[in-house]
């Protein structure tokens, strides 16, 4: 994510872009998927977690249905901790940029100049607020793909019959979160090389990857925790899994 970044900067310093509608912000990706990227990764979760985690309880564990039932739920609280973690990250990202802004406006000479609060009001007027923007897109898209290929590594210790329903469910959540990580990888890249300055989409990257290292790699290690998809797996095995 960060070697995209990289690239991304020097191609789009370098005015070596080609013209294509993904310049757009009004592209349908950028509108329909993006925009709302964490709902996307939110709904699809939610089923996926709590199926895959109940049955992983019953079969690992021999948990009965109260007790699978709560690892679920335990589980579960991630998507809480993810929702707290983008309202607490865009909040203060806007924050950042109303503090750093000033408004440019088309008004006439002889008009008093008058002062903006914030971004919101700029456009208000029809002004143009220019700010520090760290990049919302390379945090939430970079912490998306990064918490979605955390939870699909329950799959290496799930054993379902073939022929069962439940393994047509899990499957066809898998192919779908394996379908939206390709859409926000690719929009990362767009991100990369059409929009925000070098160092906003480097802040926003790296914060994206501190969220999930604090929590994935620290704090759900930790008993009083959402815990890990995969608790007595080592992380080597993991590794193995994702690139399998």
């Amino acid at each position: 994510l960060v070697a995209i970044v990289l690239l991304g900067s020097a191609l789009k310093d370098g005015d070596l872009v080609p013209e294509t509608p993904m310049r757009n912000k009004r592209n349908p990706l950028n509108v329909y998927f993006v925009k709302v990227a964490w709902a996307w990764t939110f709904w699809l979760l939610l089923p996926f977690i709590a199926v895959t985690t109940y049955q992983f309880a019953e079969t690992k564990y021999l948990y009965g249905p109260t007790k699978s039932a709560l690892a679920a739920l335990r589980r579960l609280s991630a998507l809480l901790v993810g929702t707290a973690v983008w309202y607490v990250c865009t909040g203060f990202f806007m924050y950042i940029e109303n503090l750093t802004g000033t408004c440019s406006t088309s008004g006439k000479l002889s008009e008093p100049h008058r002062l903006y609060a914030s971004k919101q009001e700029c456009h208000q007027d029809n002004g143009i607020w220019n700010g520090f923007d760290i990049s919302g897109h390379c945090f939430l898209l970079s912490y998306c793909a990064l918490m979605i290929m955390e939870e699909v590594a329950v799959l290496e210790g799930l054993s379902i019959d073939l022929n069962s329903k439940l393994r047509v469910v899990i499957n066809g959540l898998f192919v779908s979160l394996c379908f939206l990580t390709m859409i926000w990888v690719f929009m990362f890249l767009c991100t990369a090389v059409y929009f925000h300055d070098f160092s906003q989409k480097l802040l926003g990257v790296l914060i994206g990857l501190a969220a999930w290292y604090g929590t994935y790699r620290f704090w759900y290690l930790k008993p009083f925790s959402p815990g890990l998809p995969l608790p007595n797996i080592p992380l080597c095995s993991k590794k193995y899994s994702y690139s399998r």
